[in-house]
């Protein structure tokens, strides 16, 4: 496949560096990125992922999270615990 098109949008500087180096620990260009989103629009024939508006208590915690209160704190043996659990896996 030939790489002969070029898409141009502007972003806010400070998200994209943040993402750029990102994608560079995992081994990506922006460039790739950017093909590996479009290949799965045209996969799935529309956004690759769900798109919702968040309901009242949703946005309440994500609120909270950022500003850092009502955080549950949880050990990692009970995460591992509580992942069993919800699939039916023996200890």
């Amino acid at each position: 496949m030939a790489l002969n098109a070029t898409v141009r949008a502007r972003i806010d500087v400070e998200l994209k560096e943040d993402v750029e180096k990102i994608l560079s620990e995992i081994g990506l260009s922006t460039s790739q990125a950017i093909t590996m989103f479009m290949k799965g629009i045209k996969r799935e024939r529309g956004i690759p992922f769900e798109l919702k508006i968040p309901n009242e208590e949703t946005l309440a915690a994500m609120q909270d999270a950022e500003i850092g209160i009502n955080m549950e704190e949880i050990t990692l043996e009970e995460m591992i615990e509580e992942h069993k659990r919800g699939y039916g896996v023996n200890s």
